[in-house]
């Protein structure tokens, strides 16, 4: 099925070389609607090709601002926003099965933390480990935590059962669930933690974890967590050497020591096109020249592929923010995409370089001289094919 799927806000992951999209906006009648949880999209990466599936079982409700992990062939999303309220429920799919089928993940072990989204997660040895997001907690909760890992917003008097006095805000929170015994902890982290917040982006290295930006600061910061001495490191950087300060863009690692940044919402109001690199050993911002200026993204996703891209999928190219006298709010918009974008993060091997010269120049080695491999023929042309496609509908 030769269709994209246009969508923003959503989880993607690659497994083989197959990308996945779950979930996200997309514009209906005018309206930004939440898009089916009983379906997922697939993408070969070598043809392009688009193929949708259906997901039975426990089907999640609508989540906005859920948060999608996977570990392996197996998605986890968990929480966001669901007709209820904010929500703290998981659900999983694993997707090397021949039906995929939703599991609600029920019975856990250890406290669940409180109702939120906007939040990132890292995966770490079979871990989800969750920081940061928006959400809400009781009276009790707040007044047991440290006052600046929890920045309250709004505050309401609800009834549920007894009355309760609940609270809204950003917290800094780091909430661990290990996917082999079912169980939720929350580690006590120790040194400068970043200020409570969400819409920020998210990536490992190894046994470390690193966030960047989503706060309102006017450059964009950078922390990194020690998943094994539960240790926050601030890196300080001269802000005349860190990139514009911006929110729900995407950070994806690259190497041992690179993080890869593209896009996102500038504390100046603008979706951005602009990608750079952090350096973890220098400890320095480089901005990256790429061919994708006329693309900018806002709530899309990233993932790692072969040859050291960046696979970008999906995401906004305006994103309309209304403001009112009580609110700042999302406004509908015409400008999802669904173009996959390829960042070249690092020099490509000589097989893949010969492989994208005989692309180039297929018709001439491969067709009229003859030698080439019929099958390796056909997959080169597919895949330069695609990724010379240009965006219809960004």
């Amino acid at each position: 099925m030769d269709v994209s799927p246009v969508r923003s806000s959503h989880a993607a992951f690659i497994h083989g070389n197959t990308l996945y999209a779950w979930g996200g906006y997309q514009v209906v009648a005018g309206q930004d609607v939440m898009l089916p949880s009983n379906e997922i999209w697939l993408c070969d990466l070598d043809s392009g090709m688009w193929e949708r599936k259906e997901i039975s079982g426990d089907i999640p409700p609508y989540l906005p601002g859920f948060c999608g992990s996977n570990i392996n062939s197996t998605l986890y999303v968990f929480g966001g926003c669901d007709p209820a309220g904010y929500s703290n429920q998981m659900f999983s799919v694993d997707v090397s099965q021949p039906c995929f089928s939703w599991t609600k993940v029920l019975d856990s072990k250890g406290k669940t933390p409180s109702p939120r989204n906007k939040h990132s997660c890292w995966v770490h040895r079979d871990r989800l480990i969750y920081f940061g997001g928006y959400g809400c907690k009781t009276m009790g909760e707040v007044q047991t935590m440290s006052s600046s890992s929890f920045v309250v917003e709004e505050m309401s008097w609800t009834t549920i059962g007894d009355t309760l006095f609940l609270c809204w805000g950003w917290n800094s929170e780091v909430n661990v669930f290990d996917t082999r015994t079912s169980t939720w902890s929350m580690p006590e982290t120790r040194g400068c933690a970043p200020s409570p917040r969400g819409c920020h982006a998210s990536a490992l290295l190894g046994n470390k974890g690193f966030i960047t930006g989503g706060a309102e600061t006017a450059e964009l910061d950078i922390f990194c967590l020690d998943l094994e001495t539960w240790t926050w490191t601030q890196f300080d950087i001269p802000p005349s050497c860190a990139p514009l300060g911006r929110s729900m863009h995407t950070m994806t690692s690259t190497s041992d020591h690179t993080l890869f940044i593209y896009g996102g919402l500038g504390i100046d109001g603008n979706t951005l096109n602009d990608a750079w690199q952090f350096n973890t050993k220098r400890r320095e911002w480089t901005k990256v020249k790429h061919p994708h200026k006329d693309k900018p993204r806002v709530c899309h996703s990233a993932c790692l592929g072969s040859d050291g891209n960046v696979v970008v999928f999906g995401g906004t190219s305006k994103l309309c923010i209304r403001a009112d006298s009580l609110a700042v709010l999302r406004a509908p918009s015409e400008h999802h995409c669904s173009d996959v974008l390829l960042f070249q993060t690092q020099p490509y091997s000589l097989c893949r370089l010969s492989e994208d010269f005989i692309g180039r120049n297929s018709e001439l080695f491969g067709q009229k001289l003859g030698w080439l491999p019929s099958k390796l023929y056909s997959k080169i042309k597919k895949r330069v094919a695609f990724f010379s496609k240009p965006d219809l509908t960004a």
